[in-house]
């Protein structure tokens, strides 16, 4: 029975000293943005830059040149087709490794947002991006973009929050706390330290309740017995 408990406090030890590590662990990753301006395609060109200096932080610098008028005329007929514009970002982590992620969107939220979205990244608990997607803070007027939402439209660059989600660890019950005090219960009662303080009844309930089946079936018999 130690052992066991020993062996669940050990693996307690390490999830918490993990959760530590990771809070202590601090790093750098930079994603490199490309969209998709034509329906249905695979094609991709680029759009910027974001720069996380401190995973921990959170704070971002995000690098995002102005479109160009065929660019933008390209993200204009996307909304007026209803088309999905899509994202590619490849995350580079300080270590050289790579990830790559493709989030889509309605181009027509884009546009009538301003060009103004928030791009999500979440970590796991040891500092990897499980995940990158792309929205927008504001509700569209409409479903389908109209002319008169493409006239509205005054940007030609990108603006861009970046806000990264961290996974939170779930709560890890006490199993060790628990196993040793119910050693620590069988023990007590071995040397006979604990004290049953239920009632009478709750005792001896078992033991009460046939007899009184067997009286009233007794009694029911005799009563059948003198009709």
């Amino acid at each position: 029975m130690y052992s066991k408990a020993k062996f669940v406090l050990i693996f307690l030890l390490g999830v918490v000293a993990s959760s530590w590590g990771f809070l202590e662990h601090d790093s750098w990753i930079t994603v490199e943005l490309q969209h998709s301006l034509v329906a249905n395609s695979e094609s991709f060109s680029f759009r910027g830059n974001v720069t996380i200096p401190s995973l921990n932080s959170g704070l971002a610098n995000v690098e995002q040149p102005a479109l160009s008028t065929v660019d933008l005329d390209l993200l204009k007929k996307l909304a007026l087709g209803n088309e999905f514009y899509r994202l590619k970002a490849t995350v580079v982590y300080s270590n050289g490794a790579k990830a790559q992620f493709i989030t889509s969107n309605k181009a027509c939220r884009l546009l009538q947002a301003q060009l103004n979205d928030v791009l999500w990244v979440s970590l796991d608990p040891s500092g990897y991006v499980t995940g990158i997607t792309v929205s927008q803070d504001t509700a569209p007027a409409t479903a389908e973009c109209t002319q008169e939402d493409v006239k509205k439209l005054v940007e030609t660059q990108f603006s861009t929050d970046v806000l990264i989600r961290h996974a939170e660890l779930a709560p890890v019950p006490d199993t060790a706390g628990f196993i040793q005090k119910v050693e620590r219960e069988r023990e007590a009662r071995e040397r006979g330290e604990v004290r049953d303080n239920r009632g009478f009844f709750a005792k001896y309930w078992m033991y009460i309740v046939p007899v009184v089946l067997l009286v009233f079936i007794s009694g029911a018999t005799n009563q059948d017995g003198a009709k």
